[in-house]
């Protein structure tokens, strides 16, 4: 695992009292131990219009006198590159890590599946994060022409989810 954790933290609200402070604080240490625990190099959660984005960076091991990880802001990496205007098709990819689901609940059929016409802002899926459960919206409207993941299937940042015909 790296030596050094860097934290991007996007989406000011009204929690940003001492109190939501230490919240926040505590959470992103949380964040930071699954980091370390599970040998991560990204991790990436976004509830709301709160982002938090962890990178671990590899360094040199200084002499230090703690062990907990230096934090730094970065700045906002472009999501995905734009897609070529003369491409006939646009994908849904995904925001975060974590895992894929076609379907609100177990049993229920899936939001969308090929053929389907969607609506800006219309929900095609959800990612699980951290026990969070996270609504992907469609960016534009269009047909669904594929899913390109399969239920239950772990997601990373810029996976490719949907291709979808643009309306």
């Amino acid at each position: 695992m790296a030596d050094d954790t860097s934290v991007q933290v996007d989406g000011a609200s009204s929690e940003d009292t001492s109190e939501g402070y230490s919240e926040l604080t505590r959470a992103v240490r949380e964040l930071v131990d699954v980091m370390h625990s599970g040998n991560l190099e990204r991790l990436e959660v976004t509830r709301g219009d709160l982002h938090i984005l962890l990178r671990a960076h590899s360094v040199t091991p200084a002499p230090a006198t703690n062990d907990q990880p230096v934090v730094t802001a970065q700045p906002v990496p472009a999501a995905v590159e734009p897609e070529p205007v003369d491409q006939p098709w646009h994908q849904i990819t995904s925001p975060m890590v974590g895992t894929y689901y076609e379907a609100p609940s177990p049993g229920e059929p899936p939001y969308v599946q090929p053929g389907d016409t969607v609506a800006v802002g219309q929900t095609v899926a959800i990612i699980e994060a951290m026990k969070i459960m996270n609504e992907i919206i469609a960016d534009r409207p269009g047909v669904i022409e594929a899913v390109l993941v399969e239920n239950g299937e772990a997601v990373e940042f810029g996976h490719p989810l949907f291709r979808m015909k643009p309306a």
